[in-house]
């Protein structure tokens, strides 16, 4: 007997759709193995990732607050990403954001206007696009590779970040620590319900993923994204403006992460330090390809994502666990997931080879 993959006449809608569900189930018999040579009890193990987090209105609270970033990311990298072009430097970006939006709070500290969040919000959502405008540049004028070139980014606007809370900006009366000044009630986030940390920034995720699907579900401009990712050829023919795309898709990613850099140091942190993400950049990524490249999709995923982050922080505190399993599990989900991503386009074929004769019987799998 042997496994053969062939290719489907066409590509699968069941498969596409299907196969995020089996990835997770996949993932969480990965996962049990994993407890089980850690020496943890399975059902404990997944008690601490998926129901203690989520077991009080706090954990609700911070359920929403961790999704927020992750589909705001997701939605404005999913533009690119329908075109094939392929942003993986949203990481930088949000910091790049939190620094521009962070800024205009350190440099108006003491001044109370209605005026300094938006402004914040503009200027972060600048932030991000200025980030994004260096690769797409770049791929558009010179060929280069927009994935490694936005990556490279990442550490350049980390390393930026670190000599502004290490130097000018460091709060004078902060006993010497990389930190900024604690903003003021004018540039912060307004908790949307007692005892917990969610804020009105969740509305600026929603109306992304909104906007995100106006956009690539009823614009032309979206239509000629989609097009441009399907079939270059097909789109050169079609006469889409192929450096366009590259322009949009790479924007529109740093618009949303940099807004989500602003949503966090105006937010949960309320002001700058050396780390104002645990990955969020990264993590959408991943949410976007799980959440289908769709909003419906995207807003699940992202729920799922945070709650691997809580439950990732509970296992710590439990169990004992080491930090990385957050990661671990993420990582887990993004390669179980590529792999049956191959199911879409190509199916397993089953060949059974008689011994004495040699003939072969075949059945297809899926």
């Amino acid at each position: 007997m042997r496994l053969k993959l062939e290719t489907r006449p066409e590509p699968s809608a069941t498969m596409r759709y299907a196969s995020p569900l089996v990835a997770l189930v996949l993932t969480g018999l990965v996962g049990t193995a994993l407890f089980i040579i850690l020496g943890r009890s399975p059902l404990q193990a997944f008690e601490a990732l998926f129901i203690t987090p989520v077991s009080s209105l706090a954990g609700l609270g911070e359920l929403a607050l961790k999704a927020s970033p992750l589909m705001l990311i997701a939605m404005g990298l999913t533009v690119g990403f329908r075109a094939s072009v392929w942003n993986i430097g949203a990481e930088g970006q949000l910091v790049a954001g939190a620094i521009v939006g962070g800024g205009l709070a350190v440099h108006f500290h003491g001044v109370q206007s209605g005026w300094l969040l938006p402004a914040m919000m503009f200027g972060g959502a600048l932030g991000g696009a200025a980030w994004a405008a260096v690769p797409a540049l770049l791929r558009t004028r010179f060929n280069a590779n927009e994935i490694l070139t936005s990556l490279m980014l990442t550490y350049v606007a980390q390393l930026a970040l670190s000599y502004l809370v290490y130097g000018p900006w460091r709060d004078p009366n902060g006993f010497n620590l990389p930190q900024t000044r604690m903003f003021d009630s004018s540039a912060l986030f307004s908790i949307l319900i007692d005892e917990t940390r969610m804020n009105t920034s969740l509305f600026v995720a929603l109306a992304a993923v909104a906007l995100g699907w106006i956009f690539m579900s009823k614009s032309l401009l979206g239509y000629q994204m989609r097009v441009a990712g399907m079939s270059s050829a097909a789109a050169s023919y079609a006469g889409i403006n192929a450096r366009k795309t590259v322009w949009v898709g790479m924007l529109a990613g740093g618009v949303a992460a940099g807004l989500a850099g602003v949503g966090e140091v105006a937010g949960p942190i309320g002001q700058l330090l050396p780390v104002v993400s645990p990955g969020y950049g990264f993590a959408a990524i991943i949410v976007a390809f799980v959440g289908r490249l769709h909003p419906v999709g995207i807003v699940l995923a992202s729920l799922l994502m945070a709650l691997l982050y809580l439950g990732g922080e509970a296992a710590q505190l439990n169990l004992n666990m080491p930090a990385a399993i957050t990661g671990l599990f993420q990582g887990i989900l993004l390669f179980i997931l590529l792999g049956t991503d191959v199911l879409v386009s190509y199916r397993i074929r089953i060949e059974f080879r008689r011994p004495r004769t040699g003939a072969a019987k075949q059945g297809v799998f899926a």
